[in-house]
């Protein structure tokens, strides 16, 4: 069974699980250099963000975070989905779309009227669980070096 526990990011088993994404990004990243940026704590701890580590039968097997961001022009409440990653063991169990869910109804707890994301397209399998979760392309709101795709999803 698959669960969803909040986390500090600075601590165990996140920081782990955090070492490990930035590994298989850095590991896996084309047409540069990975740029690692360490998640600020206090940005993943409510009421700005929330960090949840996913385990599966009590072990930890993933994680990811929503942060607040600054507002979109238009007025939203916007939070950007970050650091999303599972361990290759649990790849086509559907836990990808299941953190994804679990990360969009705690940012909707905390006020998000639209959430954000980006990745880079060497990470198909991102983009497409993204796509077929309601995400569509927006223009780059950010100027991350490691993204190429941005998108939003209204909520």
């Amino acid at each position: 069974m698959l669960t969803f526990s909040p986390a500090a990011v600075d601590t165990e088993p996140a920081a782990t699980l955090l070492g490990e994404y930035f590994t298989s990004r850095e590991l896996g990243f084309t047409g540069g250099t990975y740029r690692i940026f360490t998640p600020d704590p206090a940005m993943f701890t409510p009421p700005s963000g929330v960090f949840l580590v996913a385990s599966e039968d009590e072990e930890p097997v993933g994680c990811g975070g929503v942060r607040r961001i600054a507002d979109a022009d238009d007025g939203a409440v916007r939070f950007e989905i970050k650091h999303l990653w599972l361990r290759p063991s649990t790849r086509g169990k559907g836990y990808g779309r299941a953190m994804l869910t679990a990360l969009e109804e705690r940012a909707v707890q905390l006020g998000a009227t639209r959430l954000v994301l980006d990745t880079n397209a060497t990470l198909a399998a991102a983009g497409g669980l993204y796509r077929t979760s309601g995400y569509v392309d927006v223009p780059a709101y950010n100027d991350n070096p490691n993204a190429t795709n941005w998108y939003a999803k209204e909520v």
